[in-house]
């Protein structure tokens, strides 16, 4: 069946099952990479993507739960290599990841964070990442990463 994405500002046309699960239609059809495979269970967050401004795990989210019109936005559609974002650029500043697995999660979720807490404490920002996994224990420069971003938008 051929299912219609807003993907980071365009529409893409996919031939997948409704019941499919959205990170497959982006790693696999849209060849994105920025979420990733991780625990298959939306419990370690590598997978998370934004959907109409909420941090959403693609990995238990079937192609048929998305409202037509949704705004799906991955680590792709935030920034360039060229131009990142300014919490991708946080994120390279503070060295903030080790093996990088966890990077996408942790950089979707804050994006969602901060977009609707422009002004968090450090202890807000540990509750909202509290939900990601991170392996490597490069936690307090990823906390760090975060509270540098919102520094830099004014927060």
């Amino acid at each position: 069946m051929s299912i219609t994405l807003n993907v980071n500002g365009k529409d893409h046309a996919v031939e997948a099952d409704p019941d499919s699960m959205l990170l497959y239609a982006l790693r696999d059809d849209l060849k994105l990479h920025g979420p990733k495979f991780g625990c298959g269970l939306s419990q370690c967050g590598a997978c998370t993507v934004i959907i109409d401004g909420a941090a959403t795990r693609s990995c238990v989210t079937p192609l048929s739960s998305l409202d037509k019109g949704s705004k799906i936005t991955t680590l792709e559609g935030l920034g360039t290599l060229e131009k990142p974002h300014p919490l991708q650029q946080a994120f390279i500043d503070e060295q903030a990841a080790q093996c990088g697995y966890c990077i996408n999660g942790m950089i979707m979720t804050a994006k969602a964070f901060l977009d609707e807490n422009p002004h968090p404490s450090r202890d807000d920002i540990k509750d909202a990442l509290n939900d990601n996994l991170c392996r490597c224990g490069t936690h307090m420069r990823i906390v760090r990463a975060v509270e540098r971003a919102a520094k830099a938008n004014g927060g």
